[in-house]
């Protein structure tokens, strides 16, 4: 692209105005962790790690002498050499869910690590270091933060260069997610929320960079999408609807991943990695695909039954990820009466070609050893994390010897008809009976 530096350029500035969000230029001062390997670790154990209480004060603008003697009273418990000043042009350490509200005990998760720049391996980021940079600049020291806002849902990378032996970092590179959580359901379109922004002032802007999404789950991953802005390629992948918007990717740093349509493959965790010449930052996020199962209950409509007679009903719950679900039995009957019947007979998950799953519950009605009246509604109760679902089947008992209140209203009934028919039918043989009797006379006189 000829006119690719100077549009990135305006695109880098444009993502840093709508990142920075805060009442004006007050940025929190936050307490971290930092930490890094013990050194003698060897002989291929894990590497031991410490890590030291530490605070950043952060600035959008370079540190005056005298904004540093203006700051609060350093706390005791945090050695000088782990206190910050750091200068952040963009406000990414600005945002509203890393300021910690007043008098909380609650505060934003916040971990330093120390950063060596070195070139990626990977293909999609390998030219961006076929020419050298420059070695004066690489030699500094170089830190990584990851931090995490109170609402569980901001989650930020970003890498600081300070001269050699200073204690003053300018952020170089910032990635953000506000979307650290994602739910969704089968077949919606998901968006995996991921913008960057680059220092304008370093040498490492304008030069190129690539953009990786990848997804992990249980140990196994796989590349989802990459992108090489500097050569204008996507990388080779298997991967079928996953997009990115390039017109956004370079007009404000958005590199946000769209799936067109949410499968039970993609939950998981994803990976945002936005690579410069021999410098990475990235931002992890979970997508949960939860989909609650579809109920049918069969034989429906369930057969006549007598007293003493038992009569099996089956429920079958499928379509539903992920498999936790809970399946129980209720009964309701014509009387107003419930009771709850327990989980029946629960059978083993199974899974479809599509990755969602199915599972059934059997149900034995005993009615000799169950007073369920003259019946009502047998309902299939199913608890799942996408929601509760219930589907129910009618219960008929007949010949129960006991009548209800309706049977003997309708007795009732019925012997006022049949008394109003016998009242009619003598009435008529008696009127009948007397016409023929008057005519006898009639006839005799």
């Amino acid at each position: 692209m000829s006119e690719f530096s100077t549009i990135y350029k305006i695109c880098i500035i444009a993502f840093a105005a709508l990142i920075l969000h805060v009442s004006g230029n007050r940025c929190p001062d936050m307490e971290c962790w930092f930490v890094q390997e013990k050194p003698g670790r060897g002989g291929g154990f894990s590497a031991a790690m410490s890590q030291e209480k530490s605070m950043m004060f952060i600035r959008t603008e370079p540190h005056s002498e005298e904004s540093k003697t203006q700051q609060h009273p350093l706390p005791a418990d945090i050695s000088p050499a782990r206190i910050y000043y750091v200068t952040d042009p963009a406000g990414s350490f600005c945002q509203l869910p890393l300021h910690r509200p007043k008098g909380s005990v609650k505060k934003p998760q916040c971990e330093i690590n120390p950063f060596s720049p070195q070139p990626s391996i990977v293909p999609w980021a390998r030219a961006l270091t076929d020419t050298a940079q420059s070695p004066i600049y690489l030699q500094a020291e170089w830190l990584s933060v990851s931090a995490q806002g109170l609402d569980g849902k901001l989650v930020l990378s970003n890498v600081m260069r300070a001269p050699s032996g200073s204690q003053e970092p300018s952020v170089i590179l910032s990635i953000i997610s506000k979307t650290a959580g994602v739910r969704s359901r089968l077949g919606e379109r998901v968006m995996l929320d991921c913008g960057f922004w680059v220092d304008p002032s370093s040498p490492l802007f304008g030069v190129g960079f690539s953009v990786e999404w990848r997804y992990q789950f249980r140990g196994e991953g796989r590349l989802v999408l990459a992108y090489d802005a500097k050569n204008d390629r996507f990388a080779d992948t298997t991967e079928m609807g996953a997009e990115l918007d390039l017109d956004a990717l370079y007009k404000t740093g958005n590199a946000s991943m769209v799936l067109e349509e949410a499968q039970v493959r993609h939950s998981g965790t994803y990976i945002c990695t936005v690579y410069l010449p021999n410098v990475l930052a990235q931002v992890t996020m979970d997508l949960d695909i939860v989909e609650p199962p579809s109920l049918s209950v069969f034989p429906n409509p369930l057969p006549l039954v007598v007293p003493g007679q038992s009569v099996s009903v089956q429920c079958e719950a499928s379509g539903f990820f992920p498999l936790t679900l809970d399946l129980s039995w209720e009964f309701v009957g014509f009387d107003g009466k419930s009771l709850s019947l327990g989980q029946g007979s629960v059978t083993g998950h199974r899974q479809a070609s599509d990755g969602t799953i199915s599972q059934s519950t059997q149900l034995e009605l005993n009615l000799a050893r169950l007073d369920l009246g003259r019946g009502g509604e047998v309902t299939c109760v199913a608890v799942h994390a996408g929601g509760t679902r219930r589907t129910n089947v009618t219960l008929n008992i007949i010949g129960v010897s006991a009548p209800s209140i309706e049977d003997s209203m309708a007795m009732v009934a019925v012997a006022l008809v049949l008394y109003g028919l016998i009242k009619i039918i003598s009435w008529t043989f008696t009127s009948s009976g007397t016409t023929d009797l008057d005519r006898n006379e009639k006839k005799e006189n």
